[in-house]
């Protein structure tokens, strides 16, 4: 018996109830951009702020899509089969229009109902910060021995975690979910999607203060992970122990709590945390009366919180010391804090996805321990609510002890410079700007063989503009460490 896929029959039970007669009709792909679709797609109209899906169905289907989920009436060339409508049987003739009251809905719907067709044990993460690092580690972990299915970027939303479970087969035996939210009781939805059976909270922090208005709602929100979990011995919530408001999740759940941190009171801990700056991170791992001596690639020393995840997570789930050790050390592409190779010999740190007060202050604490001139290029951090004027104040304090120059982009960075002015920091190495062009031409009169630049901001700034105009190549871990070799036999600092 081979693989089990998706097919367009599932779609329409998933939503009917009733599996159409005919013939079965795989799923090649989901997609949500006309762009993605090829032979054999499924496309889901969605109507956004800027385009509307509906515009491009005709698109999908000349790229081989064989159905649409739509709302409405389009320009295409194909049948529409009205699921809104009860029917006695329903029958399947790509390409085909599939009509359904809600796109958003159904997708969600579908995912759901695939999902319950899986045996699969689910891991859902979520946290304040550090989501996608530490899905891509816990993945990295699982597939040493399992078949593994993993959110891809940031996929983490009402959208993006169905189109996951979409490509869910019956040859997966983990799947690794990230988990964000905006507001109370969206994690809780998506967690009634996956049904995870492990649950594990990053730190809570003031993001989303904006919206949510208080750090209790968004210990709430957070919450709501672990509260979905269910009891032993199928259900383990995994919680840092370092941070009081995670620690204290163990309240909410009926799963086995199990603890990570840097106290010896959690099930998981480390201490004996050496940075090694771009050549990633050594400590002691403890575990029962167990002692490890670890050393891989994660830049920065807060990324020991990252590994602990993992290897609590490999541990819950039965991999040996050798399987989860392997995968810390595994390259893992896709994590948000890389490694550039920058002009004249210099090496550019882009951070650029998004930017919290405790990613930004890890960030410079990573620049912290590189040798080199230290250029900070931060951005606004948004979303911050009444913790905005205290959040960049921080960062600003951190950067003044750190950074040799200190550039700032946007009306709320501006807070960052002016705190680092105003408790010393020289003014000739404080640039205070309003836009990426702006960053990038000062750069471009002072970068020089030695400079270290971390360039980190809010998403919405789109501060990878300021990376991609100096990026010469993205390097991996073995050419980082040549370069930082290569960097420390030359002693003319500017500066």
């Amino acid at each position: 018996m081979g693989v089990r896929r998706l097919t367009l029959a599932d779609v329409v039970e998933g939503l009917t109830g009733k599996r159409p007669v005919g013939p079965e009709w795989p799923v090649t792909a989901t997609v949500i951009d006309s762009r993605q679709a090829r032979p054999g797609a499924l496309f889901i109209a969605f109507k956004g702020e800027r385009t509307d899906g509906h515009n491009y169905v005709s698109d999908a289907f000349s790229r081989g899509a064989a159905a649409a989920l739509v709302e409405r009436d389009v320009d295409a060339d194909a049948p529409v089969l009205d699921l809104t409508a009860p029917a006695e049987h329903y029958e399947l003739r790509p390409p085909v229009l599939l009509r359904v009251a809600s796109t958003l809905h159904a997708l969600q719907q579908v995912a759901a109902f695939w999902r319950s067709k899986h045996d699969v044990r689910v891991v859902g993460i979520t946290g304040s910060v550090g989501k996608t690092t530490t899905k891509e580690l816990v993945a990295s972990v699982l597939a040493r021995r399992y078949i593994t299915l993993k959110s891809e970027a940031s996929f983490n939303n009402e959208i993006g975690l169905p189109l996951t479970l979409m490509h869910l087969t019956s040859e997966h035996e983990r799947v690794v979910l990230e988990m964000g939210m905006y507001d109370v009781g969206e994690i809780a939805a998506l967690a009634r999607i996956a049904r995870p059976h492990v649950g594990v909270v990053t730190i809570v922090a003031p993001v989303h203060l904006e919206r949510l208005g208080t750090m209790e709602r968004i210990v709430q929100a957070k919450t709501e992970l672990v509260q979905a979990l269910p009891p032993p011995p199928e259900g383990v919530a995994i919680l840092n122990y370092d941070d009081e408001a995670v620690r204290n999740m163990a309240r909410a759940t009926q799963a086995r709590v199990f603890y990570y941190g840097l106290s010896s009171q959690a099930d998981l801990w480390a201490d004996g945390i050496e940075g090694l700056g771009l050549e990633g991170i050594r400590f002691w791992l403890h575990y029962r009366g167990e002692r490890l001596h670890v050393k891989i690639p994660l830049l920065g020393r807060h990324s020991v919180h990252t590994a602990l995840r993992a290897a609590a997570v490999g541990l819950v789930e039965g991999l040996t010391w050798q399987e989860i050790i392997e995968g810390l050390r595994a390259p893992t592409p896709q994590l948000r804090l890389v490694a550039v190779s920058g002009p004249y010999g210099s090496t550019i740190l882009d951070d650029t996805y998004n930017a919290s007060p405790t990613s930004m202050l890890a960030a410079l604490n990573l620049l912290d321990e590189l040798e080199g001139r230290k250029i900070a290029v931060l951005g606004d951090m948004l979303e911050l609510g009444d913790y905005e004027r205290e959040g960049h104040e921080k960062v600003g304090m951190r950067a003044l002890e750190v950074a040799d120059i200190l550039i700032t982009v946007g009306p709320r960075a501006r807070i960052i410079a002016e705190t680092a002015l105003r408790w010393g920091m020289p003014a000739d190495r404080v640039h205070i700007t309003e836009r990426n062009a702006e960053a990038i031409a000062l750069l471009e009169q002072m970068v020089g063989s030695n400079d270290v630049i971390l360039v980190k901001g809010s998403r919405a700034l789109q501060m990878e503009e300021i990376v991609n105009a100096f990026e010469t190549e993205r390097t991996g871990m073995r050419e980082v460490k040549t370069h930082q070799q290569k960097a420390r036999t030359n002693r003319n600092r500017e500066g």
